[in-house]
């Protein structure tokens, strides 16, 4: 695939707190294992690069029909591939945009950089305009259902709701776990053996071995790629309480990103249109742990708004 939209690649981007791969070689390194993973996907009916004040976004079309389209927002490190368990079963049903998210590894280029956490919704405000997308449903995992969250709040009357997969940051507060992981992901000599052990870890112990596609390309973005991205702000009560569009929060239950009851509490205490699952035998890799589970239960959610939606 030639791309309209160059890289950031090497040093003259960190002074800029610009995301960026380190050199070249990790360039070449982390695009042959993000060709790889996205063969296993169905093919995307467009591929396009939408231009926001905060760079170019790799959008990922696929299917073409009728309906209030998904968007797909990935989690920390990862981006469109990691959707492979659950995106043939999601297209069946209605159209899916997946998108890379900027300053994360990924086909997204980030041209100026972050201030704020708020950032993150300005940008994918801009993304919506620019996709001409009046109306969406969102479904984010982990820090991807943070960035959905966040984004609902900023244009609620674009959102037709919010699916989150054990979303990060959002219910419950970070654990030590999340910091151990974190480390790993920045620290560019952390042997690569570790690296797909931390893997595996938050992952409830999910195969992250060379032969899994998408775990090689999330350990080939924790080692070739820089990030700078502000701290995910933890919202305030009255902050969840005050989102206003209906939600459905499936958490984890042996997650490790944070307390999975306190978190399925909270959410149950503060969402004014939520739907809150605990999911005891999951782990934070709960997408691909129970895919035809997880899309069967976003798909009925997402159909039952449309319908009410619908209903005079």
């Amino acid at each position: 695939m030639n791309d309209l939209v160059e890289p950031n690649i090497g040093a003259a981007f960190r002074g800029r707190r610009l995301g960026h791969f380190r050199d070249a070689s990790a360039f070449a390194r982390y695009r042959t294992a993000y060709d790889q993973a996205m063969a296993r996907l169905p093919e995307p009916d467009l591929i396009q690069d939408v231009a926001t004040q905060f760079g170019t976004v790799r959008v990922h079309r696929f299917g073409a029909g009728d309906g209030v389209p998904l968007l797909l927002l990935p989690g920390r490190t990862a981006s469109t591939p990691m959707w492979e368990a659950n995106l043939a079963g999601l297209v069946a049903h209605r159209p899916v945009y997946a998108i890379d998210l900027l300053g994360e590894p990924g086909l997204s280029v980030q041209t100026r950089a972050f201030t704020t956490a708020a950032d993150q919704a300005s940008w994918l405000t801009e993304l919506l305009d620019g996709l001409g997308l009046d109306r969406v449903h969102l479904f984010g995992v982990s820090i991807g259902g943070w960035s959905a969250f966040h984004l609902a709040l900023n244009v609620p009357e674009k959102i037709a709701s919010v699916s989150l997969l054990d979303p990060a940051v959002l219910f419950g507060r970070i654990t030590w776990k999340v910091i151990v992981i974190s480390l790993g992901s920045v620290v560019p000599f952390f042997p690569e053996s570790w690296r797909r052990k931390l893997l595996s870890w938050i992952s409830g112990g999910a195969d992250a071995s060379d032969d899994e596609p998408v775990a090689n390309l999330i350990s080939a973005g924790m080692r070739d790629f820089t990030a700078f991205l502000p701290p995910p702000t933890y919202p305030a009560d009255d902050t969840v309480a005050g989102l206003d569009v209906p939600v459905l929060a499936l958490i984890a239950g042996r997650s490790i990103i944070h307390d999975p009851r306190k978190a399925a509490r909270r959410a149950r205490r503060l969402l004014a249109k939520g739907v809150v699952e605990l999911w005891p035998d999951a782990s934070h890799a709960i997408n691909g742990e129970f895919p035809e589970r997880v899309n069967a239960r976003v798909l009925t959610f997402v159909d039952e708004v449309d319908r009410t939606r619908e209903t005079p």
